[in-house]
Formats: structure tokens, sequence, C-alpha cells
């Protein structure tokens, strides 16, 4: 088991290989599709994304009326190949150092993670109270016009569990299990 630090750094970033098992503690924004459309599109981000990781995931969350603090509840990943149209400018004009969901993403993403030194990260689906655990506070709330699931959520978290699937060196899970499933479809039929 590797763990990845805030603040995290590009060189730390491009020691993670495929099927490395790694624990992060600092802080994650989240952004799904109108957030990732938003920025492709040219607008501003209202934070500084440079070498931060990006989670593909729509909070559920909770706001405590007298304190106005926000608790997230439960915070599984997102379908990541949704942003595949968005996501390789993210990486690109963002500085973006990780993305994690669910599912994997395309070559367009896989070359960007090579070419800018990103890792994209498999959170488990269907253990998102589990994953909210890790969340040890919501730090910042960002582009509320788009409702709360595709807003940007800035938050911390503490051992978030996740598996590098795509590295910095081209490598992908995603592609090989694609690979190895057609190859096995050929001797079926």
């Amino acid at each position: 088991m590797k763990k990845l630090s805030y603040p995290f750094s590009p060189e730390a970033v491009r020691e993670l290989k495929v099927g490395d098992m790694v624990l992060i503690t600092g802080k994650l924004f989240t952004g799904r599709d109108a957030v990732h459309k938003y920025l492709h599109d040219g607008g501003k981000s209202p934070v500084n994304l440079k070498n931060q990781i990006i989670y593909h995931c729509g909070p559920v969350t909770l706001q405590d009326k007298k304190t106005k603090k926000w608790t997230v509840t439960a915070a599984g990943p997102t379908t990541s190949i949704r942003e595949e149209p968005y996501q390789w400018e993210v990486i690109r004009d963002h500085g973006i150092v990780g993305v994690i969901g669910k599912g994997g993403m395309g070559q367009k993403t896989l070359d960007a993670c090579k070419e800018y030194g990103c890792v994209y990260f498999h959170a488990v689906g269907g253990a998102a109270q589990v994953l909210a655990e890790k969340i040890k506070s919501v730090d910042g709330l960002y582009l509320e016009e788009f409702g709360l699931p595709e807003a940007i959520w800035e938050m911390s978290v503490e051992d978030f569990p996740v598996v590098v699937t795509m590295d910095a060196h081209g490598n992908s899970l995603h592609k090989d299990v694609e690979a190895h499933s057609k190859e096995a479809l050929k001797e079926v039929l």
C-alpha cells in the first residue's frame, strides 16, 4: 500500500504504476459533467487545480442549520467515461495530477496522463458510505449554481483508498482487460 499526501507532487504521482493501491490524504475537489464542460468551454475555475486531484463524484451532503457546516454522508465515484470528451484538456489546461472515478477512461485521457504526468485512480463503486467516512471536512463549495451534485466540493480526506488503473507511463488496466476480453471472446466464438 502506497501513501500519497497533500501537497501532491508531480514526482510522487509519476512514481505510481498501474495496480498500485494508494491511500490519499489531503485535499480533493469533486467535478462531474457540468464542471468538466464548463472548464473545457473556457470557464474560469474558482479554485487552483494545479497539482490537485479531481474526484468524479456528486456527494450526498447534509448542512447543519446552525453552524452551516456541510457533512458528506455518501461519496461514491461517478462513471468517468462521460468526462472523456473534456478530461484531457482539463488535465492539460489546469495541471491536474490525479483523477478519481470508476470504470476508467479512454485513449485521449490516457495520452494526457502520459504527456502531463497524471494518473487515474479507481475508487470502489457501491462503497459510497465507506468512502464518505474518509472525508474529514468540507472546506469549500464552488459553482453551486450547477446544483449540489454538479458543484465543486473541496474536501479534506484521510487514507482515501484507490487503485491506480491508468498511470503516467501510458499503461492502462482498462485497456489490458479489454484486449484480454476480446481475445477470450474470439476463442469462445
